[in-house]
């Protein structure tokens, strides 16, 4: 499918059966499962929500997401066919699945945490960072019982910054894949992971730790000025 070509329009979205799965508050995107043309989408939405969000804030994540997505395009457990509807909306092929703590016990298992290892590595040759691998509804097992990984919302090109940062940030991500591996099938993770996973954690609680005291630092000099 070609950049601009678009499988459906927003006439033909509001004609078809949709089901809610994200309502959203008021500065996310409303997020609905379409069923069009015999398939399956997953279309998030701004255009329900005020006119600076939808037009401002909501403009620029949809355009940073669907980038991601056509990065990623060939990449087996992401969403595929990513589209831009119109200027409030991006679409993509629905992914199946369940997250993982709804997954059967006996999918969660070490292959599977290994070719969720394999998917993130995909991903960042792509040149991105997913950065909500921790998120709990952002890891899905498929039906098939293959990993799958959704909301390339956060996600970061990496390609242009310092090697250093880069790892950083592809440790953060891996921390995540350690720690769903720790909490579903923790008799599996050998200890050079369970190694790489305590130091990512350490890494991240000091960038956001450093960016909180640091947003926290000059409001202080502000109201002291």
């Amino acid at each position: 499918m070609s950049p601009d070509s678009k499988p459906f329009t927003r006439a033909q979205l509001l004609a078809a059966p949709c089901q809610i799965l994200r309502e959203g508050r008021w500065a996310n995107a409303r997020v609905v499962k379409a069923t069009i043309g015999g398939a399956d989408w997953t279309v998030k939405d701004f255009g329900p929500r005020g006119w600076w969000v939808r037009n401002l804030f909501g403009r620029w994540l949809l355009r940073r997401e669907l980038r991601a997505l056509r990065r990623l395009a060939g990449v087996d457990g992401v969403p595929a066919q990513p589209f831009r509807l119109d200027a409030h909306a991006i679409a993509a092929r629905y992914v199946p699945g369940v997250t993982l703590d709804r997954a059967p016990r006996e999918q969660m298992n070490e292959a599977f945490f290994l070719a969720l290892e394999a998917l993130f590595r995909q991903v960042h040759a792509r040149g991105l960072v997913h950065l909500d691998s921790r998120g709990s509804s952002n890891l899905l097992a498929t039906p098939q019982g293959r990993p799958a990984v959704i909301d390339f919302q956060a996600a970061l090109r990496t390609a242009l910054l310092p090697p250093p940062l880069r790892r950083l940030l592809e440790a953060v991500d891996m921390g995540g894949v350690y720690q769903n591996w720790l909490r579903h099938a923790p008799e599996s993770l050998d200890a050079g992971r369970r190694t790489l996973y305590e130091r990512s954690t350490r890494l991240r609680r000091l960038w956001v730790g450093r960016g909180y005291f640091g947003v926290r630092k000059e409001r202080q000099r502000g109201q002291r000025s």
